[in-house]
């Protein structure tokens, strides 16, 4: 373990005996932070390379957005969806057309977006397919990660997700991630939607084979089901498209969004889907307080104007390029097994014999270097789509130093 400063191990040791340990954070308590760069309580700086699981795709207080905050706190922050409010209208309007559709159901975390986009499908099916009541399938692949809500637990392969939360949520359908013809195989006559994520985030950043996605898509529009894309991670940005699904050019049923939806700001996620498809809701059948308040999409509409210039998805794709030219080469050292990502996302699995990700990531974090383990020795690198070249490429050389020690 490393050496932990007297500031930092009282905010440590107070948050471990009044807060639930259901996480288990490097020991670096944050105290500010700005663009790509974050300073914990004594002082120290570090370079964020996870971006909150890109929840901070546009940096920590970029400035538009925290304008964009400021502004709205000074009007309204919440009405509830008991009245309009003059936010919302603009919100979903301009959020359908930058996915091409027709209608957003606003949430507020990735999870009930996901649940949402669960209880859709299964609406859908019984009031548009057709499918007998209480006999909707979901088919959904193996090293998921949508959540932890008891529903999504409940489909995935993460005993340590699953453990001691049943009875579980019937009604999925687990397949290899990357098996085409698996999924194929599952879609039958009683399924109602494929829930896949584009490039799977906490598996370690897997990408999937070339023609997986359109597969899907195929396979879906051919036997009426719905392709649902999770893009809470992958989109806005990340992968150098605004959508990952763009990698393949694939335009799926429904999209699930969230993360950068909220700029890191204010949490904001949202289903987005054709009229057929949200069409099917009734005053009543869902909701949530505090969806789509006005301090939410205030800010998400300027997230949504600053990718409309296409500048986050160029650069993330310009700079993402340098990101894997420069871990590839590491690729051939021994230290690094194998790299995967699009973007300004990679996962590195690192040769066990060097430490565990967590033990890697504590190296980091003693260089000033943020990042986050999975599985193992796997670590992830995610930056702020604003981190400068130079900075990208200090981390990088903080990264060699561990691996060279």
């Amino acid at each position: 373990m490393p050496t932990v400063p007297v500031r930092t191990e009282a905010a440590v040791a107070s948050a471990e005996a009044h807060g639930a340990h259901n996480y288990h954070p490097l020991p670096v308590v944050v105290a500010s932070a700005e663009g790509a760069w974050m300073t914990d309580v004594e002082g120290r700086r570090y370079l964020d390379l996870l971006a909150g699981y890109s929840a901070l795709n546009f940096g920590h207080r970029n400035r538009r957005l925290i304008d964009a905050a400021k502004a709205q706190l000074d009007r309204v922050t919440l009405t509830s969806r008991a009245f309009h409010h003059d936010r919302f209208a603009a919100f979903c309007e301009q959020l359908a057309a930058l996915c091409g559709m027709e209608m957003v159901l606003p949430m507020n975390t990735g999870a009930e977006a996901v649940e949402t986009a669960v209880k859709t499908a299964r609406k859908w099916g019984y009031r548009v397919k057709g499918v007998p009541e209480g006999e909707a399938r979901v088919v959904v692949a193996a090293g998921n990660f949508h959540g932890r809500t008891t529903t999504i637990v409940s489909f995935s392969t993460d005993e340590e997700a699953r453990a001691d939360f049943g009875p579980y949520t019937p009604g999925f359908d687990v397949v290899p991630y990357g098996d085409a013809a698996a999924l194929e195989a599952a879609v039958g006559e009683h399924t109602v939607a494929v829930l896949l994520e584009p490039i799977q985030g906490e598996a370690g950043v897997l990408v999937p084979p070339p023609g997986y996605l359109a597969a899907a898509r195929e396979v879906t529009r051919e036997r009426n089901v719905l392709f649902v894309a999770d893009e809470i991670q992958s989109g806005l940005g990340r992968t150098g498209r605004t959508f990952a699904c763009e990698h393949e050019g694939v335009v799926p049923d429904m999209y699930v969004l969230g993360k950068a939806l909220g700029g890191g700001v204010v949490p904001v996620s949202a289903v987005v889907s054709s009229a057929e498809v949200l069409g099917v809701y009734r005053p009543g059948e869902h909701g949530s307080t505090f969806g789509g308040n006005p301090l939410a999409c205030a800010v998400a509409l300027e997230v949504l104007a600053m990718l409309r210039t296409g500048e986050f998805q160029g650069y993330a794709a310009e700079l993402g390029a340098h990101l894997h030219r420069e871990l590839g080469a590491l690729a051939g050292g021994g230290a690094v097994r194998a790299v995967r990502g699009r973007g300004l996302w990679a996962g590195v699995d690192i040769d066990p014999a060097l430490g565990t990700g967590r033990e890697i990531s504590e190296r980091l974090m003693e260089r000033g270097v943020l990042v986050k383990d999975t599985h193992g020795s796997t670590i992830r690198l995610a930056p702020p789509l604003v981190i400068s070249k130079e900075d990208l490429d200090w981390g990088l050389g903080r990264l060699r130093e561990v691996l060279a020690g």
